[in-house]
């Protein structure tokens, strides 16, 4: 479209001064004639070469991109505390199930006082469970052997002193007084965590207090017996 512009531009030009050049000899004298020079052949032409650009740039589309609308931040819902766990700390049940799963307790044997042991009022005693950590995780010295249930029998809460493994078998020992109340008396135990996390067998002491055999009365009641004999009769001389 421009060079057919351009050369439109340049032929008319042409044809224009050709028109006054073969029209010359009847003009009058007066009428000035108009000579186009080269130079102002080529500056006409530069001239509707430029504008003819000037209008092409404006009719042709823009290749600027169209901006890009940006989202805005979403604000995320805050988490808040329950209580009594910090704030952002893993509170699910799973977890605490799962650190509680790896410890175990089973029941071997009595060692002392097997049940129904017959005791008399205020008789102190030493009852003993042989167990066996049957866990994969070892039984911490602080873990708390205590009374869950029962006749607490004088008894106190037992901490462990040391470490047991897991595999071990180990003795409990826990000293107690028979009750003044007569009767078969039970008391349950169970081992827990520092943290108060009960788990394994639940172990137990029973005995039986007052409950000797009566005594019964084996003589019978005296006779009564006469040891002296009748004085017999004399004859009168």
């Amino acid at each position: 479209m421009l060079k057919i512009r351009l050369m439109t531009g340049i032929q008319l030009l042409m044809m224009s001064a050709l028109l006054l050049t073969a029209c010359g000899a009847n003009i009058p004298e007066l009428t000035p004639t108009v000579t186009f020079s080269a130079e102002q052949i080529r500056t006409e032409a530069v001239a509707t070469f430029s504008m003819a650009l000037t209008e092409t740039a404006f009719a042709a589309p823009s290749n600027t991109p169209a901006p890009t609308l940006t989202p805005l931040p979403t604000l995320s819902t805050l988490a808040t505390s329950t209580g009594g766990v910090p704030f952002g700390a893993a509170t699910s049940v799973g977890a605490t199930s799962a650190v509680t799963s790896c410890y175990g307790l089973s029941f071997v044997s009595d060692v002392s006082i097997p049940d129904n042991t017959p005791m008399t009022p205020g008789k102190t005693f030493t009852k003993t469970w042989k167990v066996l950590n049957s866990g994969s995780c070892a039984w911490d010295a602080g873990f708390k052997f205590a009374l869950t249930g029962g006749d607490p029998m004088g008894s106190s809460p037992l901490t462990l002193p040391a470490t047991v493994a897991a595999g071990a078998q180990y003795d409990i020992s826990v000293p107690m007084t028979a009750p003044s109340t007569s009767g078969t008396l039970r008391g349950n135990w169970r081992m827990s965590t520092a943290g108060g996390q009960y788990f394994g067998d639940e172990v137990y002491v029973v005995i039986v207090v007052g409950g000797g055999a009566a005594a019964t009365n084996t003589s019978g009641p005296a006779a009564a017996t006469s040891t002296s004999a009748p004085p017999s009769a004399t004859p009168t001389p």
